[in-house]
């Protein structure tokens, strides 16, 4: 009996021992089927879910053995300034503006006194600006504007403070370009640079004196070029910057991080007065070609087709001349007498391009135009009722702008 017993008691332990076993071994398969499930082990490609497993799993970032030295991507702009703000200048002048009387418009005046009651007086307005210094012997570039057409003095500052009373050489109104000399010797320069190399994104400083403050530096990068028809002169071409432009910058340089000169601070766009993010620049190329024509002459002599009036193409008026799109200007009017129509050009033909060079707008337009040289002859390729044709035109020398 005791045997019998003791048979089912060891009967029984070994049975439990086996349970226990059993428990244990499947637990620990099941530790390791979940810990090769998010391993990097590699699974077949058709196992859909195993794939996004791993797919999901978070990868260690990477640890980069030297650390990466931001100040090497960017010029040392301290050096920069250093080096051009001695050669920008404060400008001042005295303009002569007419201050109409109240009774200008008044007809009981005007019938008694005619246009001119002689109310009327004139009266000096300040205007303030900056400058840029491009030959050492006193030759200053800034903006038309900042001169003034009737200025009975203008006074230039130099970054050291000495004031001279400068003679303008000339004004060129269709850029906003004058230049300027002063009586002095062995100045400061920045040297030229190439403004059509100027990539969007580029670095540039603005130097000038705004609110009178005099060599203020700003940083931004070149937002745009040969921006136009912004109504701010009638030869458009502008560089567009992020760098701040405030009232006093007009005719203060813009610098590439080379140290060279690349604009002539002109214009801001704001709707405060103040800035907001939106600056435009004359290209280089431009100001120094108006400044050796200024120079040499006094004026600048620009190419002409005559009296033409082009307008754009709008999609009605594309219809209308049997245009396939709106690329160019049409001929609206044209004198007579004009080297245009002197060589065939008629109204309503449409002109696409000007020796090969496309004509997308009337900005685009102007500028081939009085860009041509005087006497040279170039070619029109228009559209007339839609069939192509061209036309060769000597182009004349423009009238003169007032100065």
């Amino acid at each position: 009996m005791f045997m019998r017993a003791s048979s089912i008691a060891i009967a029984f332990l070994v049975l439990t021992a086996g349970i226990i076993a059993g428990i244990v071994l499947t637990g620990s398969l099941r530790t390791a089927s979940t810990s090769e499930a998010n391993s990097s082990t590699e699974f077949p490609s058709n196992t859909p879910v195993q794939q996004g497993i791993i797919s999901q799993q978070p990868q260690e970032p990477k640890v980069s053995e030297q650390p990466v030295n931001l100040s090497t991507d960017r010029p040392n702009f301290s050096d920069i300034a250093e080096r051009t703000v001695k050669a920008v200048t404060n400008i001042s002048s005295r303009q002569v503006i007419r201050q109409r009387s109240p009774f200008d418009n008044d007809p009981f005046f005007r019938y008694f006194f005619g246009d001119s009651p002689g109310m009327s007086g004139y009266r000096e307005q300040p205007s303030l600006g900056s400058g840029v210094i491009v030959a050492s012997n006193g030759y200053i570039l800034t903006n038309a504007h900042v001169v003034g057409r009737n200025s009975r003095g203008v006074t230039v500052t130099l970054a050291d403070e000495r004031d001279y009373e400068a003679v303008v050489v000339g004004r060129d109104e269709s850029t906003d370009i004058a230049l300027l000399k002063i009586e002095a010797n062995e100045l400061p320069t920045v040297p030229w640079g190439d403004s059509s190399t100027l990539r969007i994104a580029q670095w540039v400083l603005a130097i000038g004196n705004p609110f009178q403050l005099s060599q203020t530096v700003t940083l931004g990068i070149v937002s745009a070029v040969g921006r136009d028809n912004l109504g701010v002169a009638r030869y458009e071409d502008f560089i567009q910057t992020d760098a701040a432009i405030n009232p006093g910058n007009s005719g203060g340089a813009l610098i590439n991080a080379s140290g060279e000169l690349v604009g002539i601070n002109t214009a801001i766009y704001s709707d405060s007065g103040g800035y907001q993010g939106v600056g435009f620049a004359i290209p280089s190329n431009l100001a120094r070609r108006v400044m050796e024509e200024l120079s040499d002459y006094g004026e600048v002599r620009r190419g002409s087709l005559g009296w033409v009036d082009v307008r754009p193409l709008t999609p009605q008026l594309a219809r209308e001349v049997d245009a396939p799109d709106t690329r160019g200007v049409v001929v609206w009017q044209i004198h007579g007498q004009s080297a245009a129509a002197i060589s065939g050009v008629e109204p309503g033909d449409v002109i696409r391009s000007i020796d090969g060079q496309s004509v997308d707008d009337v900005a685009a337009f102007a500028r081939l135009i009085s860009d041509a040289e005087i006497d040279s002859t170039i070619t029109l390729g228009l559209l007339r009722y839609g069939r192509p044709i061209e036309l060769r035109i000597i182009v004349e020398r423009a009238r003169p702008q007032p100065r």
